[in-house]
């Protein structure tokens, strides 16, 4: 709320952010003690906190910037400050960004199919509304994206199935599938997770807590509280396919290019962007649904692990049907309960 406040005072007194004056200094320096408050910020020294501070002041000059746009109607979502504004792109990336495929995973799924559905898709859905969905989770500085990304298409499939929701664990994934190919807080892949568990079952997540780091593995084959028999591919890069899976099947992995300053950022709206890549991914997530903004832009709804402080409450409405937005049907997949 701060942050709102802020830059809803700030932005008017902003033209083209050449550089700051000194009362823009002034207020400047104290919302980043204000911003260090609100996110528990504490800096080993002097020095890390000067860079922190310069990091912290070109990421805001980007979202004044963006917002500028935003509330002209030249942008379709906007930005705020959260708990990644100290840190470069460079850093964010490597400590938030770590999917990693080996080939087998894919050969490994059933065959690629269009998902039959009896009659008009939906104009809209949102599994949350349906019970299929747990709370947001924070996966913290650990690459583990693809573990929430594919625990949550598994709750989702087990709530569907069973009519109970389910929290699984992460962590077990984390410390547990390297023989899949994942590698931990070091990353790994949703497919190579749903191989693991088809072959060892999975937790829950209060018998194997969320740690944030690499363990060693602590499976207890007693304590498995779901399976699956398979999971499947989608079409690579085939919206319509994805749409259909969301409609019929539920909430679907998926993996995106989410190296980008305004997903970093990112606040409400339906975000879009010109650089993303298609083909370049590096970050698991959950769309848990689809539909259509009052202004008749379609978008997907998808759950992040970055906890409720990042985005819309964890979540982000990304483009829907505009050129494979980001790679998001680019490498979607879901269990087989």
């Amino acid at each position: 709320m701060q942050a709102l406040l802020f830059l809803a005072y700030f932005l008017p007194l902003l033209t083209v952010c050449t550089g700051w004056t000194t009362s823009e200094t002034y207020i400047l320096k104290k919302f980043w003690q204000s911003w260090k408050k609100d996110y528990k910020k504490d800096y080993a020294s002097p020095v890390e906190e000067t860079f922190r501070q310069e990091v912290f002041f070109n990421n805001l000059h980007f979202i004044i910037r963006h917002n500028r746009k935003f509330y002209h109607g030249l942008e379709s979502y906007s930005v705020r400050v959260n708990a990644f504004s100290d840190l470069t792109p460079r850093e964010f990336a490597d400590k938030y960004l770590c999917l990693r495929r080996t080939t087998g995973s894919k050969a490994n799924s059933q065959s690629e199919l269009l998902i039959p559905f009896a009659g008009k898709l939906p104009e809209s859905v949102d599994w949350r509304k349906k019970g299929a969905v747990t709370p947001v989770k924070d996966q913290a500085q650990c690459g583990s994206c693809w573990a929430f990304s594919a625990t949550g298409a598994m709750e989702g499939a087990v709530q569907i199935k069973t009519h109970k929701l389910l929290s699984l664990s992460e962590q077990q994934l984390v410390d547990c599938s390297g023989e899949e190919g994942n590698q931990g807080c070091n990353g790994g892949f949703m497919d190579q997770a749903f191989a693991y568990v088809k072959k060892y079952g999975i937790e829950g997540e209060k018998d194997y807590k969320y740690k944030a780091r690499d363990g060693s593995c602590k499976y207890r084959a007693a304590l498995v509280i779901a399976n699956i028999t398979g999971y499947k591919d989608l079409p690579e890069g085939n919206e319509t396919a994805l749409e259909q899976a969301v409609a019929a099947v539920g909430p679907i992995s998926v993996a995106i290019d989410a190296n980008d300053p305004g997903f970093m950022s990112y606040s409400h709206g339906v975000f879009s962007s010109k650089t993303c890549s298609s083909t370049e991914l590096d970050h698991g997530v959950l769309v848990v649904g689809y539909g259509t903004e009052n202004n008749g832009v379609p978008y997907w709804l998808v759950k992040n692990s970055w906890g409720i402080a990042w985005g819309d409450n964890g979540y982000i409405k990304m483009a829907r049907n505009k050129r494979n937005m980001c790679g998001i049907a680019s490498a979607a997949s879901y269990p087989i309960v």
